[in-house]
C-alpha cells in the first residue's frame, strides 16, 4: 500500500496567493472545480471544443507518415534551433509554409505562443509604441511586455480609435488577429494596411484561425485579400487547422537571419523534431486539398449563426467560431451545465481570456459535424434561450 506523501509548509506569503486562487477562481462554483471544467462529454455527445476544424486529427494519411518518420528518423536534434539554421538542417517544410502562405521565410516555433513573443521581442525596442486590438490573443499582449514594448490598445476593429492612438503616440507596430478566436469576427484587414501605410507603420496579423479554412487552397486571409506584400509579418499556430503542436513565424529574408539569436523562446527552447516536421509537410498536403471540408465547415458555421439570431442570440461571429455571450461566472456555469446536460459541449472563456463578467461559452465547428448535429445545438440553445435562470448577453 503506497504511503501519501505530504508536502512541506510553503512560505505564508505563497501560501496566501494560492489561497486566494483558490478562494476567487474555484470555491464559488457548484462542481469546485474551475469554471471551464464541467462534465465530460459521452460518445455521442457534440463537441465543439477543439480548434481542429478540419477534423484532420484522426486523418490516417497524416498518422500513417508521422508513424513511419517516427520509424525512420534517428537525427539526434534535441537541442535549441539555434545551431540549426543553415541550410543544410533547416527543415523543408519552412520553405514550403512561406511559399503557401506567400511570404518570404519562415522560421518553425515551439507553439503559437512561442511565435508571437519571438517575434514581437525581436522587431521591438524598448518603449516602442505597438497598437493592439482590445481582442487580440494574449500571446501578442506578452510579447509586448516581453519586449519592453509599450501597449496602445485601440477598441476591437475600431479604425478611428486605431487612428486617434497612432496620431497621439507616433509610428509603430500595429498587430491583430485574422479570425479573433473568442467570438469569431474578423479583423478589417484592408483598412489596418491602409492606416499602417498612412502613418508608416508595420503590421503583424496572427492567422492562427484563418490559416487552412480560409481562402484558395486555405493560404489564409492575408493571401486572399491580396495583402501579402502589405503585411510584414504572419504568425500562426498549428495547433488549430494544423492540429498539432507548432507555430511559425513568417516575414523578411533578413527576420529569418536575425530572430533565432534574438528571441528567447528561439534561443532557449528545444527545436521541433524531424518525426513532427514530416507530419505536418503531410498536413500541409492534405489542407491544400480540402476544399470539401471549407465548405462543409463554413455551410455549418453559416446554419447556426443564421439559427442562434433567429432565436434570438446577440452572436458576432463572422467565421467558424461563434459564442454564446454569458456575462458573469454564476450564469455562465448556469449555462454550461444545461448545454452539456443536453449533450452540447462549448468551451468555457472566463478570467483572463476575457473580461470580469464578460464570460463566453465558444462554439468552434468542424468540417466532419452534420446538419442533424447543428439542428441538435439550436434545438438546445432554443430551450437555453427560453429557461427563465438563464441570460444572454
Amino acid at each position: 500500500m503506497s504511503q501519501q506523501l505530504k508536502s512541506k509548509p510553503l512560505p505564508s506569503f505563497i501560501e496566501e496567493r494560492l489561497e486566494f486562487y483558490f478562494q476567487d477562481l474555484i470555491e464559488p462554483n457548484t462542481n469546485q472545480k474551475h469554471l471551464v471544467l464541467g462534465q465530460r462529454p459521452q460518445a455521442d455527445a457534440i463537441v465543439m471544443q477543439s480548434n481542429d476544424y478540419l477534423s484532420l486529427s484522426h486523418n490516417q494519411d497524416i498518422q500513417r507518415a508521422h508513424r513511419d518518420a517516427i520509424s525512420s528518423h534517428d537525427d539526434n536534434v534535441v537541442m535549441s534551433a539555434i545551431f540549426l539554421q543553415d541550410e543544410t538542417t533547416k527543415p523543408a517544410f519552412e520553405h514550403q509554409l512561406a511559399e503557401y502562405v506567400g511570404m518570404e521565410s519562415c522560421l518553425l516555433s515551439q507553439s503559437g505562443w512561442a511565435a508571437n513573443i519571438g517575434l514581437l521581442q525581436t522587431i521591438c525596442a524598448p518603449n516602442s509604441p505597438v497598437y493592439i486590438d482590445f481582442f487580440a490573443h494574449m500571446s501578442l499582449w506578452e510579447g509586448i511586455r516581453a519586449a519592453g514594448a509599450q501597449a496602445f490598445p485601440f477598441m476591437h476593429n475600431n479604425m478611428n480609435h486605431l487612428r486617434k492612438q497612432v496620431e497621439r503616440h507616433g509610428p509603430g507596430v500595429i498587430v491583430v488577429d485574422s479570425v479573433y478566436s473568442t467570438i469569431g469576427t474578423i479583423a478589417p484587414l484592408r483598412d489596418i494596411y491602409e492606416m499602417a501605410q498612412a502613418y508608416d507603420c508595420a503590421v503583424v496579423v496572427d492567422e492562427s484561425h484563418s490559416l487552412g479554412t480560409h481562402g484558395p487552397n486555405g493560404e489564409g486571409l492575408v493571401k486572399a485579400l491580396g495583402l501579402t506584400e502589405h503585411v510584414d509579418f504572419i504568425t500562426v499556430s498549428l495547433a488549430k487547422t494544423f492540429a498539432y503542436r507548432a507555430g511559425a513565424i513568417l516575414g523578411p529574408k533578413k527576420l529569418a537571419q536575425t530572430l533565432p539569436f534574438v528571441a528567447y523562446p528561439a534561443i532557449f527552447s528545444s527545436t521541433v523534431l524531424p518525426q513532427e516536421i514530416v507530419r505536418l509537410e503531410k498536413t500541409l498536403e492534405v489542407i491544400k486539398k480540402s476544399d470539401d471540408k471549407r465548405n462543409q465547415l463554413f455551410n455549418h458555421a453559416k446554419a447556426l449563426t443564421t439559427g442562434l439570431k433567429q432565436i434570438g442570440f446577440h452572436i458576432r461571429s463572422e467565421s467558424q467560431i461563434v459564442a454564446l455571450e454569458c456575462g458573469n461566472e454564476r450564469n455562465t456555469e448556469r449555462v454550461r451545465d444545461f448545454l452539456e446536460d443536453n449533450n452540447v459541449f462549448g468551451a468555457v472563456f472566463c478570467r483572463p481570456a476575457t473580461g470580469r463578467n464578460k464570460n463566453i461559452i465558444r462554439f468552434s465547428l468542424n468540417a466532419d459535424m452534420t446538419p442533424q448535429d447543428i439542428d441538435h445545438v439550436l434545438t438546445v440553445c432554443q430551450k437555453a434561450f427560453d429557461h427563465p435562470e438563464l441570460e444572454f448577453v
